[in-house]
C-alpha cells in the first residue's frame, strides 16, 4: 500500500490523503481583500485534482497585515460570504480544507500603511522601516487574530493555521534578528514565544477545540545569529500546549539570506522538530516526485507532505502521483474514462 494515499486524522479531521496543498499566496482578491472568482477556479481545481487538504493562502487579519494590495483579508465580517462559498464548494469533493491566518508586519508592501515590527528594524536597505509595537497594539492584533478565527468559524474550514513563517508578523517576535525588544515580548526564547503563545491561546477561545489548530514556522532563519531547528523546536514547546496539533514546516525569509534549495531540502527540519516537539509535522521544498513524497512518509520523517508549486504546474498531481506509485485511487466520476487501468 502507497502509505502517501492512506488516511490521517487530527482531532475530527480524516484525511483521504497525506497530501496538501500549500498556502500561496494569488494576490487576486479585490483592494479590499474580498475573493473573487479565480478563487473558486484555482482552489476547486486542485480540489477535483484530489489533494487531502487545501489550505487557503495567507489571509490577513487586518489590513495592514497584507503582504500586497490584492491579498485576501478576514478582518471584517464581510470577507465571511464568499470563503463560506468556496469551503461549500471544496467539500463537495471530500476534501477539507483549511485557512492560513496571517500578518505580515513589516513585510507590509503597502504604501497607504502603517506598518508594525516587534522592533524598529527593515527588512532590507529598500524597505521601510516599521513602528515599534506598543502593548497596545499587540494586545489589538492578538484580537485580531480571535475575531479572524471567530470568522473562519463562521465560513464553515475544517482546520486553522497560524502563519508564524516566512518573516511576518509572528515569526519576526520568534527570532533574535528582528526581536530586539527589552520587555516581556524580547530576549529570552520564553519571552520571543510569548506573542505566539497568546495568539494561540486567544484563538482557542472562539475556534472549536474539536477542530485542529496548525502552525507553521521558519524552523532555520539560515544566520548564524538566528533560529535553528532546535532553536525553533524548543519556541513551539513552549507554546504547542495551547492547542496546537500539527507544524507545518517551512524556513528562512526573516532576514535575507542564501539558501541552498533542492528538493525535500527542509525535510530534515521536520524530522527535528517532529522528534523534537513530538507533534505531527508537514514537510516539504520543491517536492515534486511522488517516490520521495512516499519515502519521507514510509520513513516516518514526516506525517504528511506538503506540495506548492508543483499543484501550481498541475492541478492534479494526486492523481498522477498514484499511478506513479501503482496504487489505486478513485477518480472523480466526471474523469473516470481517462484514468488508465
Amino acid at each position: 500500500m502507497a502509505k502517501l494515499f492512506s488516511e490521517f486524522t487530527i482531532k475530527n479531521m480524516q484525511l483521504k490523503n497525506r497530501i496538501v496543498m500549500a498556502p500561496m499566496c494569488m494576490n487576486s482578491a479585490d483592494d479590499n481583500g474580498h475573493i473573487q472568482d479565480f478563487h473558486y477556479v484555482h482552489y476547486i481545481t486542485r480540489a477535483v485534482g484530489g489533494a487531502g487538504l487545501i489550505m487557503l493562502e495567507a489571509t490577513a487579519v487586518e489590513s495592514r497585515g497584507r503582504i500586497l494590495d490584492r491579498d485576501l483579508g478576514i478582518w471584517e465580517d464581510s470577507h465571511v460570504e464568499g470563503l463560506k462559498k468556496l469551503v461549500k464548494a471544496i467539500k463537495e469533493y471530500d476534501i477539507k480544507i483549511g485557512i492560513q491566518l496571517g500578518h505580515a508586519g513589516r513585510k507590509c508592501l503597502l504604501k497607504d500603511e502603517d506598518i508594525i515590527a516587534p522592533s524598529a528594524i527593515a527588512f532590507d536597505s529598500d524597505s521601510r522601516t516599521p513602528k515599534e509595537m506598543t502593548k497596545e497594539d499587540i494586545k489589538a492584533v492578538i484580537n485580531d487574530f480571535k475575531l479572524g478565527a471567530l470568522r473562519a468559524k463562521e465560513a464553515g474550514f475544517d482546520m486553522i493555521e497560524i502563519h508564524a513563517a516566512h518573516g511576518y508578523l509572528i515569526n519576526e517576535f520568534m527570532s533574535p534578528l528582528t526581536n530586539k525588544r527589552k520587555d516581556e515580548y524580547g530576549g529570552t526564547a520564553e519571552n520571543r514565544a510569548r506573542f505566539l503563545k497568546e495568539v494561540i491561546r486567544a484563538i482557542r477561545e472562539v475556534w472549536p477545540k474539536e477542530k485542529p489548530l496548525f502552525v507553521r514556522v521558519s524552523a532555520e532563519d539560515y544566520n548564524e545569529e538566528g533560529n535553528t531547528s532546535k532553536d525553533t523546536a524548543e519556541l513551539i514547546n513552549l507554546v504547542k500546549d495551547e492547542g496546537v496539533d500539527v507544524i507545518d514546516v517551512s524556513s528562512g525569509a526573516v532576514v535575507p539570506a542564501y539558501i541552498k534549495a533542492f528538493p525535500g531540502y527542509q525535510v530534515k527540519f521536520a524530522e527535528t522538530i517532529r522528534a523534537m516537539c513530538d507533534l505531527p509535522v508537514i514537510a516539504g521544498g520543491l517536492l515534486t516526485n511522488a517516490s520521495i513524497c512516499e519515502e519521507i512518509i514510509q520513513n516516518e520523517r514526516a506525517d504528511l507532505v506538503f506540495i506548492g508549486r508543483e499543484l501550481l504546474r498541475s492541478p492534479y498531481w494526486p492523481m498522477r502521483a498514484a499511478e506513479e506509485l501503482r496504487y489505486d485511487i478513485e477518480w472523480p466520476e466526471q474523469y473516470s474514462r481517462a484514468k488508465n487501468n
